[in-house]
């Protein structure tokens, strides 16, 4: 019998090839010449066929393959082919914004969106593009000064609170690898529209099928700007240097808000019956704000720890049993990355976390007194160098059970931070590390640090129990890549900013207790990372949308 598109309840079909493998470095007639086998097909059938996704296998490395999961877009009817390979399956419609508006009714009820990271972003854009003009407040500045503000710090120590690497247009994903997977799979085509929105906005096409898309802080600060601009030109407005101060609430539910207007002092009132709260996790004089405006939040776990570097060629060596970027780049494969878990004897789990290939650890503090790392590569992640957080969790039973306890555990680390590296970055050997030793070192690592460090030793910053735990499962991360434990290794402090501290609670309706405010993305507690932020960011969207729609 033969396989052909056909409905099935109406809803379409279609054929997809899958597990179609091939040796990384082929050709495009390789692959065509494969398709057509499986399919059973002769070139004079013309077979038209999309690649969805793409993926690499080093499971015999060196011998590394690329793995291509296939859509035919040709109409076509098969008598043989491989049924290894070969599946139906439903085709789904595009996502489509289910709320529609136009007119000076929409700029009557025009939402608030507090924050411009991911979840912001997308929120806003969202909302604009369906005739809703939002009105957008961002503590920070735009792409551009913000990137000459981050400059000057990490040359010269001067920390602007407002523009830094947490604080700005694009939120602290400007400042980062730019990793685009995510645990949430799909998301109802909330995801695949995540992609196609930073496609039209100048990302790679390639990050519509690669299983590991990332894009880099060069992208990621064109892209950024590019998407404010055409929430601008929908109707929208964004306000930079426009920070949150309070909510205002009249019968119990939102009547509008206050923001301060940095450049000048003044406070200012909004009137809006939503907001779309999509701060991020380090804007904690926010989170004080919100809970004296009474709004419900609860403390959460999150972990903490150093950031370590290593060469990327050993990182490479893992991945693909290939050490040489030419060869690499050769074969059409980037630097490799890693992801490691781990258990100390006292059962509390280490992991890495936020890992970037090719990058850099970066200066990343956004309050004075205090000094934060974080990583960040970009878009060619070619620098040389690898590095990744390594965090131990922690609970209420490390910090205490009251509600801003864990942002105050984080702050007194940063704070410790800052007094052992006398405001630099400190930084020490893994094996001084290790011994409790204070490195001398490592000296000028300006090849692969942004920000200025200074030797110091590491475990004056950290619990003994952080420190412990980390000392407790390198050996074992460095069993399964050699040379991860390696004495050079080069450990920094402090990384504390893995998640949010709280979670600022929210019902089945993505409302807070106080209707009209939608706490949203990874600062209230609900993403980690950037696509699933923006997800949020597009499903509190419909949300207010429709809100807006039925109270018309």
């Amino acid at each position: 019998m033969g396989v052909e598109f056909r409905r099935r309840g109406g809803d379409e079909c279609m054929i997809v090839l899958e597990q179609i493998k091939l040796p990384i470095g082929h050709t495009k007639e390789e692959l065509d010449t494969l398709v057509y086998k499986k399919l059973g097909a002769k070139k004079e059938d013309s077979i038209e066929y999309q690649v969805l996704k793409r993926s690499i296998d080093a499971r015999k490395k060196p011998d590394i393959f690329f793995v291509y999961k296939i859509k035919i877009v040709s109409d076509l009817r098969l008598k043989k082919y491989d049924k290894r390979h070969v599946c139906i399956v439903e085709d789904r419609p595009d996502y489509s914004f289910p709320e529609k508006i136009s007119g000076d009714i929409a700029k009557e009820k025009r939402p608030v969106v507090v924050g411009f990271g991911p979840a912001g972003m997308f929120a806003s854009y969202l909302l604009a593009r369906a005739g809703f003009c939002p009105i957008v407040l961002e503590r920070g500045k735009d792409a551009d000064t913000r990137q000459k503000d981050v400059a000057r710090f990490w040359e010269t120590g001067e920390l602007n609170e407002e523009s830094n690497v947490s604080f700005g247009e694009g939120g602290a994903g400007t400042f980062s690898d730019g990793k685009l997977n995510t645990g949430i799979g799909s998301a109802q085509g909330r995801s695949e529209e995540v992609l196609k929105i930073l496609v039209e906005h100048g990302a790679p096409e390639s990050i519509l099928i690669d299983n590991k898309p990332h894009l880099g802080t060069d992208l990621l600060c064109e892209i950024v700007k590019s998407m404010r601009k055409e929430v601008i030109r929908l109707g929208g407005i964004v306000l930079f240097e426009s920070r949150f101060k309070s909510l205002i609430i009249k019968g119990g539910e939102i009547a509008g808000c206050v923001y301060e207007d940095l450049s000048t002092g003044k406070e200012i009132d909004i009137e809006t019956e939503n907001i779309c709260l999509c701060t991020g996790h380090s804007a904690r004089d926010t989170f004080y704000d919100l809970f004296s405006n009474g709004v419900e939040m609860i403390p959460k776990d999150f972990a903490v720890g150093i950031r370590i570097i290593h060469p990327q060629k050993v990182i490479d060596d893992y991945v693909y049993g290939i050490s040489d970027p030419g060869i690499m780049e050769r074969k059409g494969i980037t630097a490799g990355d890693y992801k490691l878990t781990g258990k100390a004897r006292d059962g509390r789990g280490v992991y890495s976390f936020c890992m970037c290939p090719g990058g850099f650890v970066v200066d990343s503090s956004s309050e004075s007194g205090g000094v934060v790392v974080n990583g960040m590569s970009y878009s060619r992640r070619d620098s040389g160098f690898a590095n990744s957080a390594i965090v131990a969790t922690v609970s209420g039973r490390d910090f205490g059970t009251g509600l801003f306890d864990g942002l105050e555990f984080q702050r007194e680390m940063e704070r410790m931070a800052f007094r052992t590296g006398n405001g630099l970055l400190p930084a020490q050997y893994y094996r001084d590390f290790a011994d409790n030793i204070r490195s001398s070192g490592p000296g000028d690592i300006s090849d692969r640090v942004r920000g200025r460090t200074v030797g110091a030793d590491l475990n004056e910053i950290l619990p003994p129990y952080i420190s412990g735990a980390i000392k407790d499962v390198m050996p074992e991360f460095g069993r399964r890549i050699r040379g991860f434990d390696a004495d050079d290794a080069i450990c920094l402090g402090v990384e504390t900013r893995t998640s949010s501290p709280v979670r600022i609670l929210r019902g089945k309706d993505l409302m807070s207790d106080i209707p009209g405010l939608f706490p949203c993305g990874e600062g209230a507690g609900y993403a980690g990372g950037i696509t699933s932020a923006a997800v949020d960011g597009i499903r509190v969207a419909e949300v207010v949308a429709k809100r807006i729609v039925n109270r018309i």
